[in-house]
Formats: structure tokens, sequence, C-alpha cells
């Protein structure tokens, strides 16, 4: 016959024998070294467009477990696990993507929230995730929702409402545009009723907040109009991520990589404008 403090012990036992594999698993999910998506984001765009291998700030770490995870996938060598996305890296990247059944600007080689926590599963957690939201239309053209605030914030500042020309997620609509139009974050504006004044400040309100952003000209054989895109964005087409890593390397994004030609301000992206 059990007596009640037999009875009890015997509860509290049963009790930690079910507790303890769930908290084993949570300590080992507690365990997992995090990637951090904005480092990768902006290293994969930055990376790339470089003459050496340096790396960008603050990415290292976190693109080193997106480099071994690839490596344990059979994509990439180990020579190239060294926290530098650079080329080799892209295509890696891309690749996998292509194995999840991704196409087009999925397949691009710029990591998507959804890939890299698939990528990451056992070896690390994704944080300060990145969406480039649903597609949205704004002053008669196509955008992403984030573009979209970014340029409400950018209009903002700036004071005024503009008009765009062409926007994003538009495959082969301009030719001279190079592909940068066929994913997300891109758009053109019309500065055909601005100042010189009024153009450069526009261009500043749009770098501001988190735009890499430059005045078209005729002659860089192209009528005048505003270039933008937005920095980190997901959706961004190959074009586009190679504009966005020049102007963080001072260029003006044409394919001649020309000094920047705008004005001159802090660069960040729109999640960093956010926090200020």
């Amino acid at each position: 016959m059990f007596t009640k403090a037999a009875v009890l012990t015997a509860l509290t036992a049963a009790a930690f024998a079910v507790a303890a594999p769930a908290q084993a698993e949570t300590a080992v999910t507690a365990a997992l070294p995090t990637a951090n998506m904005e480092a990768v984001l902006k290293a994969a765009q930055i990376d790339p467009r470089r003459a050496d291998d340096t790396q960008t700030p603050g990415a290292h770490d976190s693109v080193l477990l997106v480099e071994q995870a690839l490596q344990a996938k059979g994509l990439l060598a180990s020579t190239y696990v060294d926290g530098y996305f650079g080329t080799t890296t892209i295509t890696a990247y891309s690749q996998y993507q292509k194995s999840l059944g991704y196409t087009g600007i999925d397949a691009s080689g710029l990591p998507g929230k959804t890939s890299l926590e698939k990528l990451g599963e056992g070896r690390y957690t994704v944080t300060s995730p990145v969406s480039a939201g649903s597609h949205v239309t704004y002053h008669g053209e196509t955008l992403n929702t984030r573009t979209k605030a970014m340029l409400v914030a950018a209009e903002g500042i700036f004071g005024s409402s503009v008009s765009l020309t062409q926007g994003s997620y538009n495959p082969g609509g301009v030719d001279a545009s190079a592909g940068t139009h066929d994913g997300g974050g891109a758009m053109d504006i019309s500065v055909s009723n601005l100042s010189s004044a009024s153009r450069t400040n526009l261009l500043k309100a749009l770098r501001k907040v988190g735009f890499a952003a430059w005045l078209r000209t005729p002659a860089q054989g192209f009528a005048y109009h505003i270039h933008a895109m937005a920095i980190s964005d997901p959706d961004l087409s190959s074009g586009a991520q190679h504009q966005t890593g020049d102007y963080y390397l001072g260029m003006n994004g044409l394919a001649g990589r020309g000094a920047d030609d705008g004005p001159s301000v802090t660069k960040v992206t729109w999640e960093e404008y956010q926090r200020g």
C-alpha cells in the first residue's frame, strides 16, 4: 500500500520525466547562434561589388553562419566560407533558392526571410528580418509596401508629393533600365517641374530614408529623371543589387561605375532610418 508521500514523490518524478525533453529542446534552440538578416542583406549587396575581399562591417558572423550552412549542403567550397558574401556565395545561395523551387528574382542570390530560415534550420535562428511586403499601387505605379512607406517618408521630408514614371516589378518595361525595375524597390521619378535646387533636395530626402538615388541626365543618355532603388529590399533584381552595392561604395550606379554625383548623406537602410 502506497503512502501519501510515496504517491507525491512518484507524481513529481513523472512530471520531471515529461518536462525534461521539452526543456532540453528549448535549451538547444536557445543555444543556436543568430544570423542578422539586415547584416546579411547589406553584405550580399556590397561585397560582390568590391574590388577586393574587404568585408562589410558588422556582417562577418552572420554571413559566416550562412556560408557554413551552404557548405553543409554541398553548395559552397570551404575556401569561400570566410564571412565575405562575394559572387561565389551569391551563386551558391542562388542555387539553394532554386533547390527550393524559386525562380526569377526569388532566386537571385539575395537572401529572403523564408529561404534564410530554411537554410538555418538546426544551425542558426534569424534575427532582424526584412520584408518587402505586398504589391501596392502608389502614384499610379506598382511598388511594394516597404518601398511605398519609404517614399511617403521621403515626400514628408521633401515637403511635396512626387510623380512616378516607372515603378517596380516591371520586367522588360524600359530597355534603358537594364533590368533594375524587374524586381522590387525600384522607381523613377519625374523632375520636369523641379528646379536644380529642388532636385538636389529631393535626392537628399530619398537618400536619408534608405534609397540609393541619382539624377539621370541627357549627358548620361537619359531624359532627366531621378532613379531610386530601395536599399536591402529582398525583392531587388540582380541589376538593382549591383546598383545599391555601388552606391555604398561611392559610385553612380551606371555601367561605367563612375563616381557618385549625388548629394552626400549618411548611407542607411530603411530599417536603420526608422531606428534613428
